[in-house]
């Protein structure tokens, strides 16, 4: 961005939007695949992989630390590791990528001397306090001063076999990271919830599988305990699927403008928690009056922007863990609705009320949207400017983070732009 916000306005689109549009691999597989095939011995092939800003983050910092990453095309990370990560020679910067940071912050403890994790201004305000808490209790030297990155971890090596409690509730990412060290250690760990929250449990499911798919052996004792094995992994050719987060985007603008659109894949095919959301956006224009966004939390902004356009009003709920997004999502989605027209959201603590007004469709109701560089804001607001004149998304250029090719696949769907289009 420059000193001039950046801005690309949608042109409502006069017909459906009709095509074959494949979207890009799974982030959250992405970069689960890339660390566990950082962490073992020998070349894995991994197949299917998003290329964008998050996983870039991810697959740099494992060049830093000693393994050999290598893209033979687009969609193809081949990954060949020692079975050790070496300690990097500078912090690791991580952008606003959670998943890197969150994971990379964990296995750091299995490398022998200092590991830095570092972020953007966005990620800086991110919480870690929780991992970094449990990686104390198994006697993992950890420092974070302000409760978010940057993070300072004196590996020694590994951790020694034990009990970790963590506390999910602000993130499920937390618990992932710790599974994913977890071979790594001189025996067995067991890691338990602290209490009964967490975010987006679908996706802890994502990260034992993609485990098991690189040698590890994780047993679930309870819904709240897992048991891990000190197997280490081994190298693996790995398929990863489409990002079901970014399909939401392909859904809602089928069914928003009438059209077809063949994303290659049919919904009950994806393992990612925010595929559940097909089963929502399908009900348009009959939307439920209340939807529980806890289990698919990326795909809430792309459902709250397609309920302006609802019958009824639709109140959405579990929505605590979107405020420590890459920013405070129900924030900016009500302040965008409200820009769209006054009253046409708002928010009751962590709930976000859409007033819904299928006459928006049609009308000229000039709106600059504020993405705060999300991505997902950006890309779920540019649904509104398919039946709204004057959606202007600023700083489009920020889905780059999960979807580069985001804005040539709506092109290629025939909707016009006129702006900075990236």
């Amino acid at each position: 961005m420059s000193d001039t916000v950046k801005k690309l306005t949608i042109l409502p689109t006069d017909h459906p939007l009709r095509g074959h549009v494949r979207p890009p691999g799974s982030k959250s597989i992405t970069n689960r695949a890339l660390l566990l095939a950082g962490l073992a011995k020998g070349t894995s092939r991994l197949t299917g992989a998003l290329k964008s800003d998050d996983t870039r983050y991810m697959a740099d910092a494992l060049r830093a630390m000693g393994v050999e990453v290598s893209e033979p095309d687009d969609t193809t990370f081949v990954v060949t590791g020692t079975g050790r990560l070496a300690s990097p020679s500078a912090p690791l910067f991580l952008g606003n990528a959670g998943t890197a940071t969150r994971f990379l912050t964990a296995a750091a403890a299995l490398v022998d001397g200092p590991v830095v994790v570092d972020g953007d201004q966005h990620m800086r305000k991110r919480p870690i306090k929780p991992l970094v808490d449990a990686l104390r209790t198994l006697g993992v030297e950890v420092t974070s001063e302000t409760g978010g990155p940057p993070v300072t971890v004196n590996g020694k090596g590994g951790f020694p076999a034990g009990r970790i409690e963590i506390d999910a509730g602000l993130s499920s990412q937390y618990v992932s990271a710790l599974l994913m060290a977890a071979p790594g250690a001189k025996g067995p760990v067991r890691i338990e919830l602290a209490g009964d929250d967490i975010g987006a449990r679908g996706y802890i499911d994502l990260t034992v599988a993609a485990m098991r798919a690189f040698g590890a052996e994780v047993e679930q004792l309870s819904p709240s305990v897992w048991q891990v094995a000190p197997t280490g992994y081994r190298a693996a050719d790995f398929a990863i699927e489409p990002d079901a987060s970014a399909a939401t985007y392909l859904w809602a603008a089928e069914v928003l403008t009438g059209g077809a659109i063949d994303l290659g894949v049919p919904a009950s095919v994806f393992s990612q928690p925010d595929a559940r959301a097909h089963a929502v956006i399908s009900s348009f224009p009959n939307l439920p009056a209340v939807i529980d966004g806890s289990q698919m939390q990326d795909a809430i902004p792309t459902i709250a922007v397609l309920a302006a356009f609802n019958e009824t009003p639709v109140r959405f709920v579990g929505l605590a863990n979107l405020r420590v997004k890459e920013c405070d999502r129900v924030r900016a989605l009500s302040l965008g609705l409200t820009a769209i027209r006054p009253g046409l959201a708002h928010e009751e603590g962590d709930d976000l009320i859409v007033s819904s007004d299928p006459g928006l469709a049609g009308q000229t109701l000039p709106a600059s949207i504020d993405t705060f560089a999300d991505h997902r804001i950006a890309m779920s607001f540019a649904l509104a400017g398919l039946k709204i004149h004057g959606i202007a998304i600023e700083d489009p250029g920020c889905v780059a983070k999960t979807y580069p090719a985001y804005w040539d696949a709506l092109a290629s769907l025939g909707v016009a732009f006129t702006g900075d289009r990236p």
